[in-house]
């Protein structure tokens, strides 16, 4: 039984270490200016999915500045299929209604785009697209993901979702190696999914880190109360 039980241990320790390899990122600061962030709404877009990533961002305040604005590195926007208002999630009636920034067609152009659970369509995939095309970073959070695997972005790569859609994931998607038990997984070097609800703050946190490191990070989580540590660790693939 020892034996069996320390073969398990280092077959995850294995697996993590595989996981854990570094992988190329084409994620760095503007020298000058903002970095934007572009949130992808359309019907149904669940709050928490891009709420806690957009308090994140916001909160985000470098050291070294007297002007509270200029500390203040993301520039956060929506974008919808139109600039009509959209519903997000309900419960017995219909969610909060939020007029989108931009449509697809007219939005400058972002650095970042977060794409949580929606309904999505046609016009939502061409946009993600264009923007992968362009290499931008995107990230999505809990279902957010079908969204990114409808445009054909995950296609041969690891991804998640929120747990109670894993196997769809995977059913409808088989190309994708979906990752179960994980916050997030970094798809490749401009791609990242994460499970559902709170673990886009945690993404997002890690996204934070990357652009500007673990002290920055820390101090966000902190300003923002957060106690989560999910975002300290990040799966990528082998």
């Amino acid at each position: 039984m020892k034996r069996l039980l320390l073969a398990a241990l280092t077959a995850i320790c294995t697996v993590s270490a595989t996981y854990a390899a570094d992988i190329p990122l084409h994620i760095v600061p503007p020298a000058n200016g903002a970095i934007k962030v572009a949130f992808a709404l359309s019907e149904q877009a669940e709050v928490i999915d891009f709420g806690g990533p957009w308090e994140v961002f916001s909160n985000v305040m470098l050291p070294g500045f007297n002007d509270m604005q200029e500390s203040m590195p993301f520039e956060l926007y929506t974008v919808g299929p139109s600039q009509k208002p959209i519903h997000t999630s309900g419960n017995r009636h219909a969610g909060m209604v939020i007029t989108p920034d931009y449509d697809f067609l007219n939005a400058p152009e972002p650095d970042l785009i977060v794409v949580p659970a929606q309904q999505g369509g046609a016009a939502l995939s061409a946009w993600l697209n264009k923007l992968h095309a362009h290499h931008k970073i995107i990230m999505s959070v809990c279902t957010g993901a079908f969204k990114l695997a409808q445009a054909g972005l995950l296609d041969g790569k690891i991804a998640t979702t929120h747990h109670t859609a894993l196997d769809k994931l995977a059913s409808q998607f088989p190309k994708i190696k979906v990752v179960p038990n994980v916050r997030y997984v970094q798809s490749d070097p401009e791609i990242f999914t994460s499970g559902g609800l709170s673990a886009g703050i945690d993404l997002a946190l890690h996204m934070v880190e990357v652009y500007y490191g673990r002290d920055v990070a820390q101090a966000t989580a902190d300003n923002m109360e957060y106690q989560g540590l999910g975002w300290k660790t990040t799966v990528t693939p082998n």
